[in-house]
């Protein structure tokens, strides 16, 4: 097949239980768009991929010829990439190969996610070595999620300070981590270095996670009755609505109780959270825009009728502390908003270009995904015709291609690339 400069893909969809039911997700909406399929009304639609990824793997649509368009779903983007290597660009296929990067998705998200962290490369390597049916790559899988409604999730440790509140006003984590790692907690303060307060923080969620089953599940039955009586004479603060929100969503979960640990964060849209390897986290609710380096590597201790790792996890994470960095974004011009995580895989731009406008997006030396959340418009890229996109298309853009932009409707597009700052290295 011709090697083009810009390429429509047909994605793949995810349908796991915490997606959003086909009437209200957008991920169903942009997948049966893309897809020319429809969905079902009832059915969980979560997660739709664009990238290279084997577990959802984007095909080629087309070369557009003469305005038809051929479609070819046995051609995916990973195998169309390793003959046609020279549209991801010198520097790109140096460092990565024949292959993407980044993975991009959209989540629609209806109740948690497990709490999770991802593994750094190293890690990464050795699991999947160990149980490639469980950890699918060897890959790390830092990612950004960035909401397009309103988005909860937690995410990293809340402070020492916080902790020390927690453990004087939730008895039921006192019951289960013990009396000597809660004076442990109280006793220290964050003069006395990391050294000293890290391992401290990793015992007492370690003693928290591997707590057992009849254990767990007594307690939280405790915790949710003793909350239900006390909202009856006070105001619940936002956690402890959550965590009976989760209660309600994974009875008796560990996670329920573990969600005191992290800190409770809610985006705007148009805000974006990231995540390095190493950190927990779990989405809560809403739908965004999300990105990754392509790894589909998940290890998972709560929230979760899936496989749990919990040695792993509690090993594994950092155990950094205080409120995660919101990203803002940073306006490119008008109509662009750049958001720049700290790692070299990707970056995302989100475009709002009113009605009859033209951008030009410059051209860069690594590879780019547009996504059409909503309107219509048509792009091109030094051809004599335009590429017709609207709501649900995704296109992909070789390295080193200057693209024009003009909108027929207030057009919405979401782009992500390599992140800029690797090339200025």
């Amino acid at each position: 097949m011709k090697s083009g400069k810009l390429e429509r893909l047909k994605c793949s969809v995810k349908n796991y239980d915490w997606g959003r039911p086909g009437r209200d997700s957008q991920v169903a909406r942009l997948f049966a768009l893309n897809s020319g399929s429809g969905f079902e009304p009832e059915k969980p639609y979560a997660e739709f991929w664009m990238g290279t990824h084997d577990s959802g793997p984007s095909f080629l649509v087309s070369a557009v010829e003469n305005g038809a368009l051929n479609c070819s779903e046995t051609v995916t983007l990973k195998s169309w990439l390793s003959k046609n290597p020279n549209v991801l660009g010198e520097k790109v296929l140096e460092r990565w190969g024949c292959d993407l990067p980044f993975l991009f998705k959209v989540l629609s998200v209806a109740k948690a996610l497990s709490i999770q962290a991802h593994p750094d490369k190293e890690l990464a390597r050795t699991l999947h070595k160990l149980q490639p049916d469980v950890y699918k790559d060897g890959n790390h899988k830092p990612e950004m999620a960035l909401a397009i409604t309103e988005f909860e999730a937690l995410c990293g440790f809340i402070s020492l300070e916080e902790l020390k509140a927690v453990l004087r006003a939730v008895p039921e984590i006192v019951e289960l981590v013990g009396a000597e790692d809660t004076d442990l907690i109280l006793k220290i303060n964050d003069q006395d270095g990391e050294e000293t307060v890290r391992p401290v923080f990793q015992a007492i969620f370690t003693q928290l996670m591997s707590a057992s089953k009849d254990r767990v599940t007594e307690a939280i039955d405790r915790l949710k009755n003793r909350l239900l009586a006390e909202s009856q004479v006070r105001q619940l603060t936002e956690k402890e609505k959550l965590v009976l929100l989760l209660e309600k969503q994974y009875r008796a979960d560990i996670g329920v109780i573990s969600a005191f640990f992290l800190n409770h964060v809610k985006l705007n849209p148009g805000e974006a959270l990231y995540l390095g390897a190493n950190e927990p986290h779990a989405y809560i609710s809403g739908e965004c825009v999300e990105c990754m380096a392509t790894s589909d590597n998940v290890v998972r201790a709560g929230l979760t009728p899936k496989y749990r790792d919990v040695q792993t996890l509690c090993s594994m994470l950092t155990y950094k502390r205080g409120s995660p960095e919101i990203l803002q974004g940073v306006h490119l011009n008008p109509y662009v908003t750049r958001y720049l995580p700290p790692f070299d895989e990707f970056e995302v731009d989100c475009c709002i270009l009113p009605k009859g406008k033209t951008l030009v997006f410059p051209a860069v030396p690594g590879p780019s995904i547009f996504l059409v959340t909503a309107g219509k418009g048509t792009m091109n890229a030094e051809s004599p015709k335009d590429l017709v996109v609207t709501e649900g298309d995704v296109v992909f853009a070789a390295a080193n291609t200057e693209i024009s932009v003009t909108s027929a409707s207030e057009l919405h597009l979401h782009r992500t690339g390599v992140n800029s700052r690797f090339f200025e290295a």
